[in-house]
């Protein structure tokens, strides 16, 4: 390291000067001793970890960061962002009379550590523990003041049972749609017995049905299930992914690999249920707008009509937003894995089937085949994106139009998903334009039904594209039954509604573009799923004292991967090659008996779907948690109508999957009595990034950014040109920076000053390890205020301040506190540093009651120098816990502020004035100013704008 580094500064010339190594000793020390008194234990109203009643009676916060994953990289110095800004407002809150709940934990389930495993032999557990113990000490440097008492991680038995025993809870509920909330199973068992509820599809009696027959009704009812549906299927991968997981080009998340459509057995979790209350409930959280809106168009609500379209002697069943234009549909669409497709498709080409209806195939078939194994190539995103060319073909079957009684071409086509909706569309070419280029490609006939304003005609053949208004007339819709010609879209829409209901061939209805959530992972490194399946497959749950089911030692922790571009192939996790614990005998209840256990593991978002509550009472082997811990610490209260955490801090791509997992679970649990609190995260705060420049050379490969030199506004790497691009900081990238190289070379408390004065927390900003000697510096001036450099000896003296300290005390306390509240750390330490430096200046010993109330708004900020110079002030308690400083109005509000007077726009005079000055009073003193009288020189006055106090502008005739 450099000599001139003032991290590194002689101590011969100073032997008491804060340098690196007098930070490092301090940082240590006081970290040792924060954990040996437990400093930063939050007590609970009972418990094992009730305690000091006086901390349990103030008002709580209870403050959190998204959970972390333990990487085998280790954090870079983008990593604590989030978790030093809740370091610092957790302290805030302590100091500000609050009994603070503030812990962290790891989310430590997951492909990293199972791809470690397959690639080196090591046990994903192994690996995963030495990663958060590497995590914890890096994190322990920082000087975070978690409650430790209360840490855990998701692989922990202790912890999954819990996980494993919601997912029970979850199975064995249904959600009762008039009373809008979940239920036990068993209440609707008893209505299923009682007749008090008919079983769909059967007249048969609930005692008559067989078992595997019961299984099937209460699955249709469950609100976790297991179905055949089609999933995403990614062979590179050898498992399932949600939605979610897929990229917008149809790849896997992890990998890249390509990802098919394929029909599989799978757990599900029945979110769409919620679908409803997920929605209505964002209103009351204080959460980021832009997060709110990704929730609301993932949830996609929208409201219409089902459709029946008879077939057959029976119907094809479609939902749409626009049952006003029903006249104008003129052929169907089904998507390609719909279940009726092969129910209706006949073994030849009806009479007068158009060629280019067939695709050239000789039999429906045939064709449809051939378009399904297409079709089951794209992905879901690929399938609706914007084509020229639109594909699909007739399935040979034709349906009949309920409001005319036209017979219409059914079609299979790609556009259409199975997975929204029904799966079926009635395609009106006149106003939506894929229906349109698909009826031109296809020959189909496009009946106008909305009365053109922008001139076009109502002659289609001349139309280019698709017209859709709702501000347009409706027009050839009438029959003799009813007329809606003449009718806005709103009116129509309700008259066809009315009419659809009462003709029994649909009814208005809600859909949403949120659908089931597919649960399954084909993988090893997962919580087991607590599930048995007998002889004839029914699936039972274990009971609460065969938990935690653990995972067992496999010898290959791979799932069996394919060739990627091989979409017809099945998954083989590692838990089904280990016989021995699959098939198990097993007492449920009713007798020993031989079961099968369930082979797939849950999905990584399991564990962080209710982690929140675990770190309200982390030791509880008896309940999920403690009734009164729970009220305590997330009840709803004033303010807080749905309860839940006060502050989360993460990222922004947690928007839909987490929150939205963790929101669902905590509506069942709530439903179900076992929480107080709806909705698990009521304030959400979404941290910035820090960004990194990564170097390229001329193959584009990333060079180390710290062997980079910077020659003439160029870059080069070993002598060669590389370019410079702002963008993310990793390892792959070589362009990270570890917390601990900084910490080393400045001490952590310069880096927490660093992070915190970058920019406003929830903007991304660039890493500059040269600009982190300013905090550095920062500490140092605060450090000889109150310390001398020679003689170690404090130099404060207990005199009483100036009117000027005092005003600049009282600003700062006032407008740092102020600041912290708001999440507002960089703006803080610049009032801080405003403060100290105007110490500085003043180049006198610093009274006493100032440093004391300077170092009490360092220490959220940078704790460890502030409890070390708390200590050498004189005090023995902790600066932890002490009072933050309160601002007297008398000093914040200035006697004088400054007023500029302008002529014609140039500044003429500056007039000290009382903040409260009247702008009336403001002018007159303004043009009674000698050097504005000089100024104006006898020249008339036209106008005088006046913003009191700060500003006259005079313009003169």
């Amino acid at each position: 390291m450099s000599e001139t580094n003032p991290a590194v500064t002689s101590e011969v010339a100073a032997p008491h000067r804060y340098t690196a190594a007098v930070a490092a000793e301090i940082e240590a020390r006081w970290q040792d001793f924060w954990d040996a008194e437990g400093t930063y234990e939050a007590p609970n109203p009972s418990g094992d970890l009730a305690g000091d009643a006086e901390l349990v009676a103030r008002p709580k916060k209870f403050i959190m960061d998204m959970f972390p994953y333990p990487s085998g990289a280790g954090l870079h110095v983008g990593h604590p962002l989030g978790y030093i800004a809740t370091d610092v407002f957790a302290r805030f809150q302590r100091m500000t009379g609050h009994n603070v709940l503030h812990t962290l934990g790891f989310d430590a389930f997951g492909l990293p550590a199972e791809q470690y495993a397959v690639q080196t032999g090591t046990h994903p557990r192994v690996s995963t523990e030495a990663n958060i113990e590497n995590m914890k000490s890096q994190l322990r440097r920082l000087g975070l003041g978690h409650d430790k008492r209360r840490s855990f991680a998701t692989i922990d038995p202790d912890y999954y049972k819990w996980t494993q025993w919601i997912f029970l809870r979850i199975f064995n509920s249904w959600y009762d749609d008039e009373a809008r909330k979940a239920r036990p199973i068993s209440e609707l068992i008893a209505q299923f017995e009682s007749g008090e509820r008919a079983i769909s599809g059967t007249t048969r009696a609930w005692n008559e049905l067989s078992a595997t027959e019961r299984a099937d009704v209460l699955s249709e009812y469950r609100l976790a299930y297991a179905s055949d549906a089609p999933v995403n299927w990614c062979p590179g991968l050898g498992t399932v992914l949600a939605n979610e997981e897929v990229t917008a080009d149809g790849r896997s998340e992890r990998g890249n690999y390509p990802v098919f459509k394929a029909k599989l057995r799978q757990w599900n979790m029945r979110i769409t249920a919620y679908a409803d209350r997920l929605l209505e409930d964002l209103e009351e959280l204080d959460w980021p707008e832009a997060i709110k809106l990704q929730q609301r168009n993932w949830i996609g609500r929208s409201e219409g009509a089902r459709v029946d379209f008879p077939i057959d002697g029976e119907h094809i069943t479609v939902f749409t937003t626009r049952p006003d234009t029903l006249f104008g549909a003129t052929y169907m669409v089904l998507a390609p894995e719909h279940p009726l497709v092969d129910k209706f498709t006949p073994d030849a080409w009806p009479e007068g089937t158009h060629e280019v209806w067939t695709g050239g195939h000789a039999t429906p078939a045939e064709a449809v085949a051939a378009y399904r194994a297409q079709a089951g190539a794209k992905s879901d995103v690929e399938r609706q994106a914007e084509a020229k060319d639109k594909t699909g073909v007739f399935t040979g079957a034709y349906a009949t139009n309920p409001v005319n009684g036209d017979r219409i071409p059914v079609f299979i086509a790609d556009y259409v998903l199975m997975g929204y909706g029904t799966g079926a569309i009635m395609a009106v070419p006149a106003g939506d334009q894929r229906d349109f280029e698909f009826a031109r490609a296809f020959e189909l006939p496009i009946h106008c039904i909305v009365e053109p304003t922008d001139g076009r005609g109502t002659d289609t053949s001349t139309w280019e594209d698709a017209f859709g208004s709702y501000d347009a007339k409706i027009i050839n819709s009438s029959n003799d039954d009813i007329r809606l010609d003449g009718l806005s879209v709103a009116d129509a829409k309700a008259r066809i509604t009315e009419w659809l209901e009462r003709k029994g061939i649909g009814e208005g209805t809600v859909n949403f573009r949120l659908r089931d959530w597919l649960f399954s992972r084909q993988r090893y490194w997962g919580e087991p799923f607590p599930i048995v399946y007998d002889e004839d497959g029914v699936a039972h749950a274990l009971p609460e004292s065969m938990l935690p089911l653990e995972l067992p030692e496999v010898e290959d922790y791979s799932p069996r991967t394919f060739d990627p571009d091989d979409a017809d192939t099945q998954p083989e996790t590692p838990l089904s090659r280990n016989e021995e614990w699959v098939n198990v005998t097993l007492d449920l209840g009713d007798g020993p008996k031989k079961y099968r256990r369930e082979t797939n593991t849950m999905p990584n978002w399991a564990g962080s779907c209710w982690y929140e509550l675990r770190y309200l009472d982390p030791h509880n082997d008896q309940k999920l948690v403690d009734p009164e811990i729970e009220r305590y610490w997330m009840g709803p209260r004033e303010g807080m109508p749905h309860g839940g955490v006060d502050l989360y801090v993460g990222g922004a791509e947690h928007a839909v999957l987490h929150l939205l997992y963790a929101r669902f679970w905590s509506k069942v649990l709530y439903d179900l009595g076992h929480v107080s609190s709806p909705e698990p995260f009521h304030k959400l705060f979404n941290q910035g990034m820090i960004q990194a420049y990564v170097y390229r050379d001329s193959r584009g490969i990333a060079v180390p950014a710290a062997e980079v030199e910077e020659r003439d506004g160029a870059y080069y790497y070993q002598g060669e040109k590389v370019s410079r691009l702002l963008g993310k900081m990793g390892k792959s990238l070589k362009n990270a920076v570890t917390p601990d190289e900084i910490a080393a070379e400045y001490g952590a408390d310069t880096l927490r000053l660093y992070e915190m004065a970058m920019g406003p927390l929830d903007v991304s900003r660039p890493w500059d390890t040269r600009a982190v000697v300013g905090q550095f510096r920062l500490l140092q001036r605060l450090w000889r205020n109150v310390v001398d450099e020679m003689t170690g000896e404090v130099t404060v003296v207990d005199a009483e301040p100036d009117e000027d300290t005092l005003r600049a005390l009282h600003k700062a306390i006032d407008g740092v506190r102020q600041d912290l509240e708001g999440l507002r750390f960089n703006t803080a330490i610049a009032k801080i540093t405003e403060l100290n430096n105007h110490l500085t200046k003043a180049g006198a010993a610093v009274p006493r009651s100032v440093a004391e109330s300077l170092v009490l708004m360092v220490a959220p900020l940078a704790p460890h120098i502030a409890e070390e110079l708390w200590r050498r002030l004189g005090h023995t308690e902790s600066v932890v816990h002490q009072d933050f400083p309160v601002a007297d109005p008398a000093y914040v509000v200035d006697e004088a502020v400054t007023c500029v007077v302008q002529i014609k726009g140039k500044v003429k005079a500056r007039l000290e004035v009382p903040p409260s000055i009247s702008e009336e009073e403001l002018e007159k003193v303004a043009l009674a100013d000698e050097k504005v009288v000089a100024a104006l020189g006898g020249a008339g006055i036209r106008k005088v704008i006046v913003r009191a106090p700060k500003l006259v502008n005079i313009v003169t005739a």
